[in-house]
């Protein structure tokens, strides 16, 4: 949903509501546990974000609280929901004067202990938002060498009329997203607790 202005928390509540009983976007729901489906976009972006058990930990908790997203133009619309499968997640995003209110809802969440410690959470799209697709985010520690990654897999195409005409101007974005996100989630674990 495209906005001229910022929409009110009741607003933005009000979406989350009504998108949380619609149907996704797409079909195949689930798909970044292995291979994207054929027909859509495929971006992935993986980088060591640090070292060590406690940075581990440290990225476990910034995924928990949606660190990923506070980026200044994009960020929750609502308080942060439960990291837990069915929770409608609204995002909201200014671009080029514009806000963009964009409904997901979390799919599944991971957390292995083996071949290593991981933890992460996918979402998929809901009717209104721009894109049709998945994202995934998830954290791995690998102690054979002691790198923490972040790893963000999503697939996408164009949902909305305005995303379809403006599409390397949405690619962009994507990729602009991925960036921010690696280097909020650095930031995240690098502070002291």
């Amino acid at each position: 949903m495209f906005l001229i202005r910022k929409p009110t928390a009741l607003a933005i509540n009000h979406f989350r509501q009504t998108q949380g009983f619609l149907d996704f976007t797409y079909a195949a729901v689930g798909a970044t546990r292995d291979t994207p489906p054929p027909g859509f976009v495929v971006d992935h972006t993986r980088e060591q974000i640090g070292v060590g058990e406690t940075t581990f930990r440290r990225a476990q908790e910034a995924l928990r609280n949606w660190r990923q997203l506070e980026l200044g133009w994009v960020s929750l619309g609502t308080p942060p929901p439960a990291v837990k499968p069915g929770e409608t997640v609204s995002v909201l995003a200014r671009v080029f004067g514009l806000w963009s209110l964009n409904a997901c809802r979390i799919i599944y969440v991971t957390q292995q202990q083996t071949p290593w410690p991981s933890f992460g959470y996918a979402y998929g799209t809901l009717p209104d938002h721009a894109e049709t697709g998945e994202e995934r985010f998830l954290v791995e520690w690998t102690p054979r060498d002691d790198a923490v990654y972040y790893d963000i897999l999503a697939f996408s195409r164009p949902h909305h009329f305005l995303s379809q005409v403006g599409y390397p101007i949405a690619r962009r974005l994507q990729r602009r997203f991925a960036r921010e996100s690696m280097a909020a989630m650095r930031h995240a674990v690098s502070q002291a607790q």
